[in-house]
C-alpha cells in the first residue's frame, strides 16, 4: 500500500482509521477532522471531494469489516468539520452511510446509524434530498435484532423528527407513496415505526394528512389487527385523532375514495377493527351521506346487516353502531324526494322495455340494483334481526321509491315468498307487510291505467301470483301449512282485502287436482274463516248476504268448500241458508264416514257454541218457521256417535222450546220466508249438484290412491 493510493490521508492515518481499537479508529477521525477544516478555510472543494470519495469508496465498500467502520467515522468527522457547507457534500456523505446500513455486522450498522445522526445534526435540513432513501432504511432497522442497532435507529428516527417538522420545503407527497407501502410491514416494531411517523406528521399544523387518508386508512386498519396490544393501541390512537380531524373538517375528505376501505374490514373478524371500521362509516354517513348514498348504500348495508344480529356483550358497541349506521342510512332515503324519479304508471309500464339512455333524467338516486342484491342475500341463512331489517329496507324502500322498487319486484318476490316458512313471526309478519306493498303499488298502476275492476277488488298481476305461490307453498311444505298457515292468511286479511283473499284462494282451488290437498285447505280456511276475528267484517258480509256482490263470493267460495262437506255446510250455516243445509246433510249417507269426517263434525259442534253463532243459536226460538234449521242440527247429531259433541248438541236442541210453548206463544214468530233479495237468485240446485260432483272425484281419487297402495 502507498500513501498516494489514499490521498489526501497519511499512511499513518489510514492505519489508525482501520484499526480494531476504537481509540484509534477515534484519533484518526479527529486528525480527518482538521484536515476537512483546513482543506475548508482554503476553500479547496477538489481535495474535499477526493477525501470524501476515498472514504466513501475505499473504505464503506471495503470487504474488511474495520474499514468500514473507519470509513463510517471518518465520513462523520468530514462532516462535523465542514459545518455550514456540508449541504454541499450531502450525497457524498450520506449515500455511503446508507449503505452500511444493510451490512451483516451489526457493530456496522451501528456505527452507520450513529455517523449519519452525526452528518444530519450538521446538515439538518439539507439531508430531505434523500429522505426517501433515509427513511427507507430506517424502516428496516426498526426491526433489526440487535438492540444496540434499535438504540441507534430510534436516535436518528428523532433527530430527523425534528428536523421533518420545522421544515417548510418537506414534499410530503412524493413522501406518500412509500409511507404507504412500509405500512404493510409485518413486523412489529416496523410498525411501530411506521404509526409513530404519521402520528408525528398528523402532529404538524402545517401538514393536511387528511388529504392521504385514501393512502393510509388500508394500511393503518391492517395494523389495528395486529395482536401486539401496543401496536393496536398507537393505531387506534392515530385513527381516533384522524377521525375528530375528519369531522372537524368534514369538507376536505375524499369520502367515495375512502368509503371502500372501510367497508372491506368493517367484514373482520376482529372485534376492534370492525368497530373501529363501522364508527368510522357511522361518522361518514352522518357527514357525506347523500354524497355516499348513489353509489356506495349497497357497501355500507354488507358491512351493517350481518352486525345487527350480533347477540354477545363483547359485540354489543358493534350492534349499536350498525344500528345507528342503518337508521341513518335510512333516513337519508327517507329525505329523498320522487318528485325528479317519479314516473306516471303509463311511463312506468313502457319504460320497462326502454334503453336506460332514454330514461337517464328518472334514474333513482341510489343504485337499487346492487341495493337489493345486498338485501336479498341478507335474507338467505341469517338471524332474525338481520332478516327484520332487510325487510324493513325493502318495506321503506317500496313506501319511498315504489316506482323503482316495482321494477326490480321479479328479483324480491321470491326470496319475499321464501321468508314465510321462518319460524319468527316477526319475519313472516314483515314479509307479509312488503308483499301487501307490492300488491297494492300493483294495484294502483292498473287503476291508473284506466283498466276494469271486477267486485272493487285488488285487480294485480302479483296478488294472483303470490297467492298461486302461496298455496304451492302450503301443498309442499304440509308443516308450514299446520304451523303457520292459519297465521299466515289472518295477516294477510289484515294487510290486504280478507274478501280479496278468500275470493283468490277459491278460484285457484276449484282448478286444484290434488283433491287431498283442496280438502285440508278448505278445513283450514273455513276453521279461519268461522274463527278469526280478523275475519269479522268478512263474516257479517257473507252472514247477511245483502248485496250482489256477497252472494257472488258465497258462490264462490262454496263451490271450492264442496272439497270439504263439513265445511260447506258450516258455510251454509254462516249464511243462513239452513234448507240447503239439510239438504247437503241428507248426502252425507253417501259418503265415507271417517273418524277425521266425524272430528269435523264434532268441531263444528264446539262452533256451534261459541259467540260466533250466537244468532242461529237464537234462530232456534223460532223452531216451528226454521224446521229446516232444527232438521240440519239433527241431521248433525245422527251422524255423531254418542260422544261428548253428541251430547252438547242433544242438550241444545232439547231447549229448542218451540214445541213446549202454548200456541200463540210470540215466540212462536211469524212465517219465514227468504226475504234477502240476491240470495232468491242464487241456483242451489246446481250448487247442491257440483257438491256431488266435486265429492265424486274425491271417491275416486281415495280409490286409485288405495289401488296404487296396494300395487
Amino acid at each position: 500500500m502507498s500513501e498516494k493510493d489514499y490521498s489526501p490521508l497519511s499512511l499513518a492515518c489510514v492505519k489508525s482509521l482501520t484499526d480494531k481499537n476504537y481509540d484509534k479508529r477515534r484519533q484518526a477521525a479527529l486528525e480527518i477532522e482538521k484536515m476537512a477544516k483546513d482543506f475548508a478555510a482554503m476553500k479547496n472543494v477538489e481535495q474535499i471531494k477526493k477525501l470524501l470519495r476515498v472514504l466513501g469508496q475505499d473504505f464503506t465498500m471495503s470487504q474488511m469489516t474495520n474499514w468500514r467502520k473507519g470509513g463510517i467515522i471518518g465520513l462523520a468527522a468530514a462532516a462535523m468539520a465542514l459545518g455550514k457547507d456540508t449541504g454541499n457534500y450531502i450525497p457524498e456523505l450520506v449515500l455511503p452511510i446508507l449503505a452500511c446500513f444493510s451490512d451483516s455486522d451489526s457493530r456496522v450498522r451501528y456505527y452507520a446509524c450513529e455517523g449519519l445522526y452525526n452528518v444530519t445534526k450538521v446538515a439538518r435540513g439539507e439531508v430531505l434530498i434523500h429522505f426517501h432513501d433515509i427513511f427507507n432504511a430506517l424502516s428496516k432497522l426498526a426491526a433489526d435484532p440487535d438492540q444496540n442497532v434499535k438504540s441507534g435507529t430510534e436516535l436518528l428516527d428523532r433527530l430527523l423528527k425534528d428536523i421533518v417538522t420545522e421544515s417548510v420545503s418537506f414534499d410530503l407527497f412524493e413522501f406518500m407513496p412509500l409511507l404507504r407501502e412500509r405500512l404493510y410491514t409485518k413486523n412489529a416494531f416496523a410498525r411501530q415505526f411506521v404509526i409513530s411517523w404519521i402520528s408525528i406528521l398528523h402532529a404538524v399544523p402545517d401538514i393536511n394528512m387528511i388529504v392521504y387518508l385514501p393512502d393510509l386508512l388500508d394500511g393503518l386498519f391492517t395494523i389495528l389487527e395486529d395482536q401486539n396490544t401496543e401496536i393496536k393501541k398507537m393505531c387506534e390512537k392515530v385513527l381516533g385523532e384522524f377521525l375528530r380531524e375528519v369531522i372537524k373538517n368534514p369538507y376536505i375528505v375524499d369520502y367515495p375514495a375512502t368509503i371502500n376501505i372501510l367497508i372491506v374490514h368493517s367484514q373482520s373478524k376482529d372485534e376492534l377493527l370492525q368497530l373501529t371500521s363501522i364508527t368510522w362509516i357511522k361518522e361518514f354517513v352522518s357527514l357525506a351521506g347523500n354524497e355516499l348514498l348513489q353509489h356506495y348504500a349497497s357497501g355500507i348495508l354488507t358491512a351493517v346487516l350481518p352486525c345487527l344480529s350480533y347477540d354477545e356483550e363483547g359485540t354489543k358497541n358493534i350492534r349499536e353502531t350498525s344500528k345507528a349506521v342503518n337508521y341513518n342510512l335510512m333516513k337519508l332515503v327517507t329525505n329523498i324526494s320522487e318528485s325528479g324519479t317519479k314516473q306516471s304508471s303509463t311511463d312506468l309500464q313502457n319504460n320497462k322495455h326502454q334503453s336506460p339512455q332514454k330514461n337517464k333524467q328518472d334514474l333513482p338516486i341510489i343504485d337499487l340494483i346492487s341495493v337489493i342484491d345486498v338485501l336479498t342475500r341478507n335474507l338467505e341463512n341469517t338471524a332474525v334481526p338481520t332478516k327484520t331489517a332487510v325487510l324493513k329496507w325493502i318495506y321503506h324502500l317500496h313506501l319511498k321509491m315504489p316506482s323503482q322498487m316495482f321494477l326490480h319486484v321479479d328479483e324480491t318476490f321470491p326470496v319475499l315468498l321464501k321468508t314465510l316458512s321462518d319460524p319468527s313471526d316477526e319475519v313472516v309478519i314483515l314479509s307479509l307487510e312488503v308483499v301487501a306493498e307490492i300488491v297494492s303499488f300493483s294495484s294502483k298502476l292498473k287503476r291508473d291505467s284506466g283498466e276494469a275492476l271486477k267486485d272493487n277488488l285488488i285487480p294485480s298481476t302479483y296478488f294472483k301470483k303470490f297467492i298461486v305461490s302461496l298455496l304451492g307453498l302450503f301443498e309442499t311444505d304440509k308443516a308450514l301449512l299446520e304451523d303457520r298457515g292459519s297465521f299466515i292468511i289472518r295477516q294477510l286479511s289484515v294487510l290486504l282485502s280478507a274478501e280479496a283473499i278468500y275470493r283468490s284462494i277459491s278460484e285457484i282451488l276449484l282448478t286444484e287436482k290434488n283433491y287431498k290437498f283442496a280438502n285440508v285447505m278448505v278445513e283450514t280456511l273455513s276453521t279461519i274463516l268461522l274463527t278469526s276475528c280478523e275475519l269479522f267484517e268478512l263474516r257479517t258480509q257473507l252472514k247477511e248476504l245483502a248485496t250482489k256482490e256477497s252472494c257472488s263470493l258465497f258462490c264462490c267460495l262454496y263451490q271450492t268448500w264442496a272439497h270439504d262437506p263439513v265445511a260447506t255446510v258450516a258455510l251454509c250455516l254462516l249464511t243462513q241458508n239452513y234448507a240447503h243445509a239439510c239438504d247437503l246433510i241428507r248426502t252425507f249417507g253417501h259418503l265415507e264416514v271417517t273418524v277425521e269426517f266425524l272430528v269435523e263434525i264434532d268441531k263444528l259442534v264446539q262452533l256451534i257454541e261459541s259467540p260466533i253463532f250466537t244468532y242461529l243459536r237464537l234462530d232456534l226460538l223460532d223452531g216451528h218457521h226454521n224446521t229446516e234449521l232444527v232438521q240440519a242440527l239433527y241431521g248433525l247429531l245422527m251422524l255423531l256417535p254418542q260422544s261428548e259433541g253428541f251430547h252438547v248438541l242433544q242438550r241444545r236442541l232439547n231447549c229448542v222450546p218451540s214445541f213446549h210453548l202454548p200456541p200463540g206463544s210470540k215466540l212462536h214468530g211469524k212465517a219465514k220466508n227468504e226475504e234477502r233479495e240476491f240470495v232468491k237468485t242464487i241456483k242451489f240446485d246446481e250448487l247442491l249438484q257440483h257438491f256431488k260432483t266435486v265429492q265424486e272425484h274425491h271417491r275416486k281419487g281415495k280409490q286409485v290412491s288405495k289401488t296404487t297402495e296396494l300395487i
